[in-house]
């Protein structure tokens, strides 16, 4: 199928390819934007493409952008604190996000928003933009989606259409220009298969092949690389990770290539990272602060492991009881944040896994509700954890190196059932 035509627009908004050579801004914590940022359509430092519509911060806009049952998309801004509705959309049952994007999933399609608020990547520093935001409109599929996203791009695995599926790669860079555009759409007889971005392609993870297919922007295969039982993945700066039953696999541009060919798919290379021997059981899904090499992975007992992709290590602690969500932090004191079965957010050393400072239980009532659980996450940036209670109809802002302290809390007018921060 073919994507729909927009929703509609709220504003015209902007994406250009940012291009090297500019000139550095300083990164940091969030705050006040700067009142001196560029005029709209005006271009940003010496070497940039111009951003029409968008100009750039001095700080990233944050947001915690959250998705009501009844679909409406709430946009609240870290900084003043005020809350605005971006639209609404058909009501969602997934959210995913690379911090501008959001891919919010229900049966047959997915629906793109542009939250108008982003962080760039230059290497050695960070660019801040804001922009209208928009909703660009829905892919449509046969079938359950599943979105793997990162600043790499998106893809989409429908589970049910074709052969058994529909695997979906996006233009990340039309997506900038506000056009959904589909690099490929392939029908696959994959049961339980996810489309993972990866310069210049992707791999579809295929677990009843217990393998994963290297392919190109068009979708052309390349190779094929042995994974049993594929499950979880997530991008670093060092690589993108997919996790396997015994370990897993690493696909890292290949340093011997130019900075130009490795944005090309033939020059990956894949390493496996296998687990270390007598360790609890397998990773199924994987958590990080963005951008940083260690990330956490969870299993389905109170373990959990951490994945160095920088050292090409596995270590594994126990947190003493079940938790449903784990991230790594990730910064000088190997932090890790978790949420347990009881509701309660649990602050955890990954040197030693010792147990640093808890909350009281903030989503008790969301996580004892089946129709709510899955949609209560953790979101993880260099300062503080995020976390949404749709029960509670709240939001939490809390500070892991004060002693898991809950520096705000925002009462929310609906339940927000799907959450994410935004400009990050």
């Amino acid at each position: 199928m073919t994507s729909r035509a927009p929703l509609f627009l709220l504003a015209l908004t902007a994406g250009a390819a940012l291009l090297a050579g500019c000139q550095a801004a300083p990164g940091g914590p969030a705050a006040t934007a700067d009142p001196a940022s560029t005029s709209e359509g005006e271009a940003l430092g010496d070497g940039h493409g111009a951003i029409a519509g968008a100009r750039e911060l001095a700080e990233p806009a944050l947001h915690l952008t959250s998705i009501a049952a009844d679909g409406d998309i709430h946009h609240l801004d870290l900084i003043d604190e005020q809350s605005e509705v971006l639209g609404r959309i058909a009501p969602a049952d997934t959210l995913d996000s690379e911090g501008r994007f959001l891919f919010a999933g229900r049966d047959g399609e997915v629906s793109i928003v542009d939250s108008g608020v982003w962080t760039w990547n230059h290497i050695d520093h960070f660019h801040y933009y804001e922009a209208p935001a928009r909703l660009l409109g829905e892919l449509e599929g046969t079938g359950v989606p599943r979105t793997v996203t990162s600043d790499l791009g998106a893809g989409v695995f429908f589970e049910g259409g074709g052969l058994g599926g529909e695997a979906v790669l996006l233009d990340f860079e039309a997506l900038k220009e506000g056009e959904i555009v589909e690099s490929f759409r392939l029908a696959l007889d994959a049961p339980g298969a996810f489309v993972v971005p990866l310069p210049g392609g992707a791999l579809i993870a295929d677990p009843s092949a217990d393998e994963l297919r290297h392919v190109d922007a068009t979708g052309d295969a390349l190779e094929t690389i042995p994974c049993d039982d594929p499950a979880g993945s997530i991008a670093t700066n060092v690589g993108v990770v997919v996790g396997c039953a015994d370990g897993a696999v690493l696909a890292v541009a290949n340093a011997a290539v130019t900075n130009a060919a490795a944005t090309d798919a033939a020059h990956t290379a894949f390493e496996r990272i296998p687990y270390p021997p007598g360790g609890p059981g397998r990773a199924l899904s994987f958590a990080a602060r963005e951008g940083r090499p260690t990330v956490a992975g969870r299993t389905d007992s109170s373990a959990f492991w951490l994945l160095d992709t920088r050292e090409r290590v596995w270590t594994s602690h126990d947190a003493g009881e079940p938790i449903v969500r784990v991230s790594a932090v990730d910064d000088a004191d190997e932090t890790v944040v978790a949420l347990a079965a009881d509701g309660s957010v649990i602050v955890l050393s990954g040197a030693t896994g010792a147990q640093l400072a808890r909350t009281a239980p903030l989503v008790a009532a969301s996580l004892a509700d089946p129709a709510l659980a899955s949609g209560v996450d953790l979101v993880v940036d260099q300062r503080r954890t995020y976390l949404g209670g749709p029960s509670e109809r709240a939001l939490f802002e809390l500070d892991p190196a004060d002693g898991a302290r809950v520096a705000r809390t925002f009462s929310t007018d609906h339940a927000p059932v799907l959450v994410t921060e935004t400009g990050r």
